[in-house]
């Protein structure tokens, strides 16, 4: 079955870098290449584009791109700074961050992402490392688990699904989706309207077993250390947790030192904050969302390196 992947606020998201011809470049979130694509659209012979992505589907679809500009590294965005320099470069023009997980993981039953399909309980981003949701949710015990599905998931029955797992596992192991999604629904006693009660559950775990929370905080400083001055950092996020991060970290960052009240220090005495953002956030157009309805929670965020040393 082919797999098809519609990239979310694409010329958007590239439009906000405001590439220049001869550039170096980071898409932190291969994907299915779309943005990467774009980008080396608008690069010219020598500009040059770097790609992340745990994913071995992703790696593998990066493989069918030629361009001697592009080059793609199977690591997390995580590891930005690092494998930067171990390629001799210590400075970047633009970084694209697009969180969260993309279509075809989500419709590759295979995956484990999904509670539309009854398949192995995997939910890695990286299939090659790292423990499986099957493997976390028969060790964990029920506080860890009511913890990870109450902060990931934001889900109020978060006690109640812990509760219900441990049980049901006592009884044969949870290794499978199905299993999942069956033992979620006997414990969230309500629903928001349309929404399957796993949601938050499946949220909360994929989040939790890939890191991704904890990966973006320690990533988004790397990133903005990386920006030569006039810089752009673009960034979609998906959901409330991850967006709530990226925004603090920007207001914050385009905020600069932090003087104590009334002192009587002259506005131009003041040093220029190292960062300032760029326009309001954008979110996908009504057009979009009718054609790609995973676009509606999408919002990007887009800030400019300037001259003054983090």
């Amino acid at each position: 079955m082919t797999l098809i992947h519609t990239t979310v606020l694409l010329e958007e998201a590239v439009h906000a870098l405001a590439i220049k011809p001869n550039g170096i470049y980071v898409d932190c979130t291969f994907g299915r290449g779309g943005h990467s694509r774009l980008i080396l659209s608008k690069l010219g012979p020598e500009g040059r584009l770097i790609a992340f992505d745990k994913d071995p589907m992703a790696i593998a679809e990066a493989a069918t791109i030629t361009d001697p500009r592009f080059t793609i590294v199977h690591e997390g965005f995580v590891n930005l700074q690092k494998e930067l320099n171990l390629r001799g470069i210590t400075s970047v023009d633009g970084v694209l961050m697009d969180l969260g997980v993309s279509s075809p993981q989500l419709d590759d039953a295979s995956r484990g992402f999904s509670f539309r399909f009854d398949a192995p309980l995997d939910m890695r981003m990286d299939t090659t490392r790292g423990m499986t949701a099957a493997e976390w949710l028969n060790l964990a015990d029920e506080k860890e688990i009511a913890e990870v599905v109450k902060d990931y998931g934001e889900e109020r029955f978060a006690k109640q699904v812990a509760a219900a797992i441990v049980t049901s596992r006592a009884g044969e192991p949870i290794l499978t989706t199905g299993q999942l999604s069956q033992i979620v629904a006997t414990a969230v006693r309500s629903r928001e309207p349309g929404q399957n009660p796993a949601t938050r559950t499946f949220q909360a775990i994929r989040i939790y077993i890939n890191r991704e929370l904890e990966e973006l905080a320690l990533t988004l400083p790397q990133a903005l250390e990386m920006l030569n001055q006039g810089g752009r950092f673009s960034v979609i996020a998906f959901h409330s947790l991850e967006d709530r991060i990226v925004k603090r970290f920007l207001q914050d960052a385009a905020q600069g030192d932090k003087l104590p009240s009334r002192l009587p220090v002259r506005a131009a005495d003041i040093a220029e904050p190292p960062v300032k953002i760029i326009g309001k956030p954008i979110r996908a157009s009504e057009k979009e969302v009718d054609e790609n309805p995973r676009a509606r929670s999408a919002i990007l965020r887009t800030a400019e390196r300037t001259g003054i040393a983090l």
